[in-house]
This record gives structure tokens, sequence and C-alpha cells, in this order.
């Protein structure tokens, strides 16, 4: 896995899980890279015999632009999160993150988005790369509200072909409670909540932010105060995400209850 910063990063961990519990035999390790030295790093790693490689941040983009060849899913994204090594040479870039938190609340929350009502928060690249996963569903709406609401109308004029999508600026959010809200801003990670106003929130809500912790996100706790049905942070989205890449890599899917089950403690 590459990225920068890259310390804290529990990929290794889980990958290391998913090889045991599969029977594999993988090397995965973290790999903190210069900003300006993805594309050397990414060479190297091949040319010494790498067969697949996560990206996380900054360089989800360079990593869209050196791949050889995308994945439908990464083009819709406009972003790479996993390089894989074809047999003949080539890098095919994928992004697992939307499938990611659509197997988690499916599988691991017993949610379904199928003619639900969906807001998801934020317009950047989070959201950009789980807007398709999210329409393929066939909710029975989805709303981006965003700060900057040129940045909202621009993501749903691209996936206006997938299913009935529009923008909306956070002062303009008003009628009924949603059924789902994804907060896919990084809001969380500084305490802070994104300018929702309570009516988003009815008895039947679910929320889920993307961002996870070892406590509620603030996000969370700001819709559990608010009388929302239930609330999930992305813990289960990170390990699904990276099991969709295993399976890219290994052909087979490993078991991600037991591996959520234990980074949560």
């Amino acid at each position: 896995m590459m990225g920068n910063p890259i310390k804290h990063s529990k990929s290794p961990l889980i990958h290391k899980e998913f090889a045991h519990l599969s029977d594999q035999d993988i090397t995965y390790s973290a790999m903190l890279v210069p900003e300006d030295g993805f594309v050397d790093a990414v060479a190297a790693f091949f040319a010494e015999g790498g067969k697949g490689l996560n990206v996380t941040v900054p360089f989800k983009q360079q990593a869209y632009e050196l791949a050889d060849e995308l994945s439908d899913r990464a083009q819709r994204a406009g972003a790479v999160n996993t390089l894989i090594c074809l047999t003949d040479g080539r890098i095919r870039g994928d992004n697992t993150d939307g499938v990611g938190m659509m197997r988690d609340i499916a599988n691991n929350h017993d949610g379904r988005v199928t003619n639900k009502r969906v807001l998801v928060v934020g317009a950047g690249g989070a959201v950009r790369g789980v807007l398709a996963p999210l329409l393929q569903e066939n909710p029975a709406s989805v709303v981006v509200v965003n700060r900057t609401l040129e940045k909202a109308q621009v993501l749903a004029d691209q996936f206006t072909d997938m299913g009935r999508i529009e923008a909306c600026s956070f002062e303009d959010l008003a009628g009924d409670p949603f059924d789902w809200i994804i907060n896919g801003t990084s809001a969380s990670l500084s305490g802070d909540v994104p300018p929702l106003p309570e009516c988003v929130i009815g008895e039947y809500s679910r929320c889920y932010d993307m961002m996870y912790s070892a406590d509620a996100t603030s996000f969370n706790l700001w819709a559990q105060n608010l009388g929302a049905a239930a609330t999930y942070d992305g813990l289960g989205m990170l390990v699904e995400q990276a099991a969709e890449s295993f399976r890219l890599w290994r052909g087979l899917m490993p078991p991600t209850g037991q591996v959520i089950a234990s980074l949560k403690g």
C-alpha cells in the first residue's frame, strides 16, 4: 500500500488476517511515498515482482492516470485505489471504495437503499467513488448536498444517466426526513459536523459516516441525539473495500466479519 501519510494504516493488518483466514501466502506492507515520487515507486514495485497495490491519499488521481486500463467503476470515480498487474504486464486500475461501502451496508448492517431516499453529504473524491455503486442499487432518489452547490451539481450531472440524482445546498434542504444519510466529508476527523438541518433526520433514518474512530464519530453522535434509527461508521467499509481488492488480486473473496470484529476489539 502506498500513501502519504501511511503510518496509522490498518490495511497491512487487515490483509494479514485475510491471508490467514483464506490460507493465502502474501506479503502486504505500507509504503510511505514522497508526494513527488509516486510514479517511480509504482514502477519499482511492479518491476520487482509486485502483483497488486493499494493506493491511498494523496495518490488516487495519479494512480488513475498511470493505469494502462481502467474498470468501469474506476472510470466513474475518476480515481483508483487498487492496481493489478495483468498477465501481459499491463497495469489495471480499479476503485473498490463504493462496493466496499455498499457491501458493508447490506452484509454487516442488514441495510438496503433500494427504493429509499438517500442524502449524500459532500462532493469530494470520497463521494465520487461511491455514487456509482450506490445508484446501481436503485434508490428512489439521491440528493448530493455540499457547501459549494456547483461542485454537487457537477457530480449530479455526471451520474444522472444512472438514476435519479440531484444537487442541493445546505440552505435549501427541507421536506421529509431521508431514509439514509451518508456523510462523505472528513468533518468527523476534526470533530465537526456538516451544517445539516435537523429536519433531515427522522425516526427511521439510518446514518452512515464514511470516517471511523474508536468512539462514535461527531456526525453519528449528532444523528443519535436527533433520534436516528441507527448509525454506522466506515470501519466495515474499510474492511470490505480491502476484501474486494484481495479478490481482484487472488481470485477469491476473504471472510470479512471476523476481521471487522477483531478491529473493533
